[in-house]
C-alpha cells in the first residue's frame, strides 16, 4: 500500500497503471479501475437495453454482463496480470476466464431475481449489490486460478 501512496504522490500514473508489477494492493487497484469501466460498461447497456429498448431486466442483465466480462477480460488483461502470465495456453485462460465470469452471471442473475423479483425492488439497485458481491468473486477466483503465482 505504500507504495501506491508514494506513486500517487509522484503522479507516476504509468507506474500506476501500466509499469507490470507483483504488489498485490496496486494490482487489486488497477482490478478495481478496470472493474470500473467494466460495470460502466454492463450498467449502461443494461439501463439501454431495459428502459430504452423495454427488454426483461433478467435478458438485460444477461447481455450486458457478457459486455461487460469482455471489456474486463480486455483490459485486465492488459493492465492488471499482464506481469504474471496465466500459467495456461491462451485458450484455457479465457475458457477459465468465462467460466468464472457464467458462475458470476449466476450469482448476479439469482441476486437480481430475487431483490427485484422477489422483493420488488427497483432493477439497477439488485444490480449495483450483485456487482459489489460478483467483483469479489471474479478477482479471487481469477487471482488463485488462473494468473496463481
Amino acid at each position: 500500500m505504500k507504495e501506491f501512496f508514494e506513486l500517487l504522490k509522484k503522479l507516476d500514473l504509468k507506474s500506476i497503471f501500466i509499469t507490470p508489477t507483483k504488489n498485490g494492493f496496486l494490482q487489486f487497484f488497477r482490478y478495481l479501475f478496470v472493474g470500473g469501466i467494466a460495470t460502466v460498461v454492463d450498467w449502461g447497456i443494461l439501463f439501454l437495453l431495459t428502459d430504452i429498448a423495454k427488454i426483461h431486466h433478467l435478458v438485460s442483465a444477461i447481455i450486458s454482463f457478457i459486455a461487460g466480462l469482455a471489456a474486463n477480460f480486455i483490459l485486465s488483461k492488459a493492465l492488471v496480470f499482464k506481469q504474471n502470465e496465466a500459467k495456461v495456453n491462451p485458450l484455457w485462460e479465457f475458457v477459465s476466464y468465462a467460466v468464472i465470469g457464467v458462475v458470476g452471471l449466476g450469482i448476479t442473475e439469482l441476486i437480481m431475481f430475487v431483490i427485484t423479483d422477489c422483493f420488488n425492488q427497483y432493477y439497477m439497485l439488485s444490480k449495483v449489490i450483485a456487482t459489489v458481491i460478483v467483483l469479489a468473486w471474479n478477482y479471487l477466483a481469477r487471482k488463485i486460478i488462473i494468473y496463481k503465482d
